[in-house]
């Protein structure tokens, strides 16, 4: 029988911290069905342009995932000013090692996760995702013998090519036209997180492909809306070619008239419903 974002599991909430640096604590805000498990378990990488937010930014969207039989694991990661790239990356390969780890804590299924990435978290996730064992990302330690790889990834307009939005944004700009007002925030928040267009370059799961690195190409949900022109169509479909030609399992659905952020937003409209029945099918098929 298909699950559906409707599905009527009460759950439970809690933070738990999953690493510290120094004297801050990383909290991770974990949405636990209540029943007999265990259940699948997805990390949550919230948005911001890397810059932003926090674990509570999904909260919709992982309350929805939590009455469907999934827990999910909302992550705090660092981020500007504290650290830039790869400061998160590093967190969140971290993350997916420890919560597999602690899999049977949280009444969790044991030895697989999946990723859901919002925006920026959703290139976080990705990247993250291609490269487990990069040991840059790989460079905090974890007793537990676990791994980083992840059984699926659900990017919801991501910001798949970091340069290619840089340049979009600021051509648009030069350009002196209308332009989404939303360039005009996010291209200092590039600069704060990257450093450099090199580093936006290596960082990149598009060109990441396009140089023929080795990467693991977990099964992949991508969502979109039509009218989103903060996460420009031409990157999006650069990756989706290149993801499939090197023999990935991308499935894309697109939603028409919406702009980024829809589910989280307008929870409760019929795009957002079928979005996250879309999401709660695709996970339970993928971590069964």
């Amino acid at each position: 029988m298909t699950m559906t974002a409707t599905a009527a599991y009460a759950f439970d909430v809690e933070d738990v911290e999953y690493l510290r640096h120094g004297d801050k604590p990383l909290l991770a805000r974990v949405f636990k069905p209540r029943g007999p498990g265990p259940f699948p378990l997805v990390i949550d990488l919230h948005g911001g342009a890397w810059c932003n937010g926090d674990r509570l930014n999904d909260t919709p969207i992982n309350e929805g995932l939590a009455k469907a039989g999934i827990a999910v694991a909302a992550l705090d990661f660092r981020v500007p000013p504290e650290a830039g790239y790869p400061a998160s990356p590093q967190d969140i390969n971290y993350a997916i090692r420890w919560f597999k780890a602690c899999a049977a804590q949280f009444n969790a299924r044991p030895g697989k996760v999946g990723v859901i990435g919002i925006s920026s978290g959703g290139h976080l996730g990705m990247l993250v995702g291609m490269r487990p064992d990069d040991p840059r990302y790989r460079a905090i330690k974890l007793e537990a013998k676990t791994d980083a790889r992840i059984a699926c990834m659900v990017l919801c307009w991501p910001v798949i090519d970091p340069l290619g939005r840089y340049n979009t944004a600021k051509a648009a700009k030069a350009k002196g036209g209308p332009y989404p007002e939303e360039f005009d925030r996010v291209l200092p928040l590039h600069d704060k997180y990257w450093g450099s267009e090199a580093a936006m370059a290596e960082g990149n799961p598009v060109m990441l492909l396009e140089r023929g690195e080795q990467a693991e190409l977990p099964p992949v949900l991508y969502l979109q809306g039509t009218a989103d022109q903060v996460h420009p169509r031409p990157q999006l479909d650069r990756f989706v070619a290149q993801y499939r030609k090197h023999g990935g399992e991308l499935e894309l659905q697109f939603y028409e008239g919406e702009i980024q952020g829809w589910i989280n937003r307008k929870p409760g409209t019929p795009n957002a419903v079928a979005a996250m029945n879309k999401i709660v099918d695709f996970v339970h098929s993928k971590l069964k």
